[in-house]
């Protein structure tokens, strides 16, 4: 497992392998928070919050609910609401750099969504 955490270590999320490639969305949040994504099974992924700090943000939308630190303010993964619940994505840049770095990126168009 690797692990990864906010910056002030109240939330730790680890996942079990690098992914092939980091999602880099360019939507009006995304590229407010300067994300990575990284995808997998939603079984795969596990967050530990045992100081209970996770804040969840609903898009407008209200397909996914993206978390964050509510102390030190660090997004560190979404999940789907409803349907496919089954795959959610981890911010890899609360992962040691040397983990995602050299991950290739693939541009995901949320802008014109």
């Amino acid at each position: 497992m690797i692990e990864g955490h906010c910056h002030c270590r109240a939330v730790r999320v680890a996942v079990p392998v690098r992914p092939e490639t980091l999602g880099d969305c360019n939507c009006s949040l995304c590229s407010r928070l300067g994300t990575l994504w990284g995808y997998y099974p939603s079984n795969e992924v596990a967050v530990t919050d045992p100081e209970r700090k996770l804040v969840g943000y609903v898009q407008g939308d209200r397909t996914l609910t993206m978390h964050h630190c509510s102390v030190c303010g660090c997004t560190t993964h979404y999940s789907p609401i409803g349907g496919n619940t089954s795959r959610m994505a981890v911010n890899m840049r609360i992962f040691d750099r040397s983990v995602w770095e050299d991950i290739p990126h693939r541009l995901i168009d949320g802008a014109s969504w």
